[in-house]
Order: C-alpha cells, then structure tokens, then sequence
C-alpha cells in the first residue's frame, strides 16, 4: 500500500494555489472547486478541495512537508511575507520544525528529522 495524496480544505482556491505555488509545490489539476499538485521529491501528491465557510483552527488538518534544508524555505517563505507560528527549532523528537498556517487555517510544519523521520532511537523492534 502507497498513500497517493492527502486532501486538505480551503477557503478560497486561488489564495490557497498560490500559495502552496510559494511553498515549491507545482499544480497540475484545477477545476472551480479542486486543486491537485506535485511536490517536488516522491510519488505522493497534495491537493485541495474548496468548502464553504473557515477551517477551525482547532481540528485544522496537520501537514507534514519535509525538507533538505528547513531554514533556507523558511528565510524564503518569510521575506515573502508568510507569518510563522514558530520559527525554526529541534524538537525532543529529534526533528527540525518550522511551523505555519495555509491562507485556510491548515497547520504546516516544514520539517528535516533525517533518520529519525521513520526511525528514530525508541522506535519499536519489528
């Protein structure tokens, strides 16, 4: 089994497009009310699918984005002017997270954990 993609809510189609364009994804479906893009490394995809009315904030989806080099996108991403919730920071779980909102409320964390992404040092035997 492969995930194939993750479908996130958004507001307003063309703010959340451009957007998740900034973040390095690159769009190949688009219809009035569905966004579907590549991402830059891997076989999985991310799109979007517009909805009536605001994302809570409290069950915001959590997206995960890994990058090589975590500060690089955030120094680029902030001089465009996206506001982070938190800067760039190594967690106790032994990754490196920036963390930010999607024009529709959805909470992303550009992260690096290298090894530790799927194993990391108290990952079960088996």
């Amino acid at each position: 089994m492969r995930l194939n993609q993750v479908t996130a809510p958004a507001a307003d189609l063309d703010t959340s497009i451009a957007f998740y364009q900034m973040l390095g994804l690159k769009l190949i479906v688009k219809s009035p009310h569905y966004a579907r893009f590549e991402l830059p490394e891997g076989e999985a995809t991310f799109s979007l699918h517009l909805i009536d009315g605001e994302v809570a904030h409290a069950n915001a989806p959590q997206l995960y984005f890994e990058c090589a080099n975590v500060d690089e996108h955030f120094a680029r991403l902030k001089r465009a002017g996206i506001v982070f919730e938190q800067e760039p920071k190594m967690q106790s779980w032994l990754w490196y997270e920036a963390w930010l909102r999607d024009p529709a409320g959805n909470h992303i964390c550009l992260f690096n954990a290298s090894e530790n992404r799927k194993n990391p040092p108290w990952r079960l035997p088996g």
